[in-house]
Order: C-alpha cells, then sequence, then structure tokens
C-alpha cells in the first residue's frame, strides 16, 4: 500500500486514463460498426449482430464481459469477435500512453484534444482498413471540435503562436494532400485531404519539426508497408492500400518525437553539430 500511495503521478494517471480509454474502446466498436453503414451511434442499443439480442449491462462491461462470456453471445452462443476486446485495450493502452507524455513533457492544457486525436484515431483507421473510407460523419465535425480544444490550449498556456501555429500547419497540409489528390486522381481519396487538414492542425499546435516529420512519416510508413507487400507478394503494384492508418501514425510519431527526430537528421547529415 506504501509502495502504491508513493508512485509518481504520471501512474495515478495512466491508471485514471486507460480505464477511461476502456470505455471510449467499447464506444468506438459501436462507431467503427455503424458509421460506415450510415446508423445512428446513440440508438438503438448495442445487439447481437447474430441475434440481435440487446447486450445488457453486465455483458457490456469492456475486455471482462468478453472474458466470461468466453465470446460467445449469451443468448444464441454465436461467436463475439475477438477484435472487440482488442479494440478496448489498444485504446486503454493509447489513452494511458498519451497522458503519461503529456504529465511528464508538461503539457496538460492539451491533453483533452490528444485523447479526442486518439479516439477518432482509432476508429478512423479501423473504417479505412475495413471499408477504405474516411467518413465524413468523423472528420467534419472534427474541424470545429480541434479548433475549440487547441484553442483553449493555446489560451491556458498563453501561447497564442501555437494556434496560429496549428491554422497554418491545417491549412498546409490539407494543401499538400489536395495537391497530390488533383496531380494522381485515384491515387488518394479526399477523404485523405479531409484529415490531413485536422492532423495538420495538431502537427502545426506541435511545432513546425514536428509538421515536418508527421507528414514526412504518413509517406514513408506506407512506402515501408508496400514494399513489405510487394516482396511477401501478397500484393501488387496496383493494390490499394487504405492511406490513413498511415496518417495517423506518422501524426503522432511527429507529436510525440518530431523535434528529436528533426534535430537527429540534421545530426545525422551534418547540418548541426552533435
Amino acid at each position: 500500500m506504501s509502495a502504491l500511495l508513493s508512485a509518481p503521478v504520471d501512474v495515478f494517471a495512466a491508471l485514471a486514463a486507460g480505464l477511461v480509454g476502456l470505455a471510449v474502446g467499447s464506444f468506438l466498436n459501436v462507431v467503427v460498426w455503424r458509421v460506415p453503414r450510415g446508423l445512428s451511434v446513440v440508438r438503438p442499443a448495442s445487439a447481437c449482430p447474430s441475434c440481435s439480442t440487446p447486450i445488457s449491462a453486465r455483458d457490456n462491461v469492456p475486455v471482462l464481459s468478453w472474458l466470461l462470456l468466453r465470446g460467445r453471445c449469451r443468448s444464441c452462443a454465436a461467436r463475439i469477435s475477438a477484435r472487440y476486446p482488442l479494440v478496448e485495450l489498444a485504446t486503454a493502452a493509447l489513452f494511458a500512453l498519451t497522458t503519461t507524455w503529456a504529465v511528464r513533457q508538461d503539457q496538460l492544457a492539451v491533453l483533452p484534444a490528444l485523447l479526442y486525436l486518439v479516439a477518432i484515431g482509432v476508429a478512423l483507421a479501423l473504417i479505412d482498413l475495413d471499408v477504405r473510407r474516411l467518413p465524413d460523419a468523423i472528420v467534419l465535425p472534427s474541424y470545429p471540435v480541434v479548433g475549440a480544444l487547441l484553442g483553449l490550449a493555446a489560451l491556458v498556456e498563453h501561447d497564442g503562436g501555437a494556434f496560429v501555429r496549428a491554422l497554418v500547419g491545417g491549412a498546409a497540409l490539407w494543401l499538400l494532400y489536395f495537391a497530390l489528390c488533383v496531380a494522381r486522381p485515384g491515387g488518394m481519396g479526399f477523404g485523405d485531404v479531409k484529415l490531413a487538414g485536422v492532423l495538420g492542425a495538431y502537427l502545426g499546435y506541435a511545432g513546425w519539426s514536428a509538421l515536418l516529420v508527421g507528414a514526412f512519416a504518413a509517406f514513408v510508413l506506407g512506402g515501408v508497408v508496400g514494399v513489405a507487400l510487394l516482396a511477401s507478394r501478397r500484393g501488387g503494384r496496383r493494390s490499394a492500400l487504405p492511406f490513413g492508418p498511415f496518417m495517423l501514425t506518422g501524426a503522432g510519431l511527429g507529436i510525440a518525437a518530431g523535434a528529436s527526430l528533426a534535430h537527429w537528421y540534421l545530426q545525422v547529415s551534418g547540418i548541426v553539430a552533435a
């Protein structure tokens, strides 16, 4: 007990964020299933996809219910995909890691914005992998939400320059993806263009280095995976890869380590002294 009480603040913060992440992950499972089908994420209540029996509260506890039911519906015994608890666990882990980073970097003001990015990022990545789309129902409302959250963070930190960078970053990344979309029709969807504006705002807020690294990392990650698929003969030159997951991963990398990676690159290039 004494060891627990003496644990660092970031440990308690991470545990609390992880618990919230479990609940958010449970909701994201609903979002990932319903949004691409044009269904409400509020009503009706969650039900078994096989027998349509509404899921009771005791069977809707993140991860635990799936384990107790051994991955089957209580009513019809149909299998429930392991993806459901995995999404909940992944969201919890990302919430915990993001919160730990924010506490250690003294970035608590921007934490709500970052957790929002994690939530929509998980949903958008899975939907893009499933149906090759980034739904407007998630991306477009994110513009005012992100603007408000980043604006509030800038106000708390008395850092108007960060908010200006967010606006510039969002516009710059949107324009870059728009140019790529126009230059190569069919090579990139307009959903990627819309998402670029949201991610650019986050990256711009984090700094110019974060913006450059985050933008570049998406294409590097996409290229590496594409080459790996070609080498393993699991894809061809014309195989379509959903680019949203790479954009989101690149943005996360830029936010978390953009400044460090940019400095490392400049050192390796000999532009700055070690």
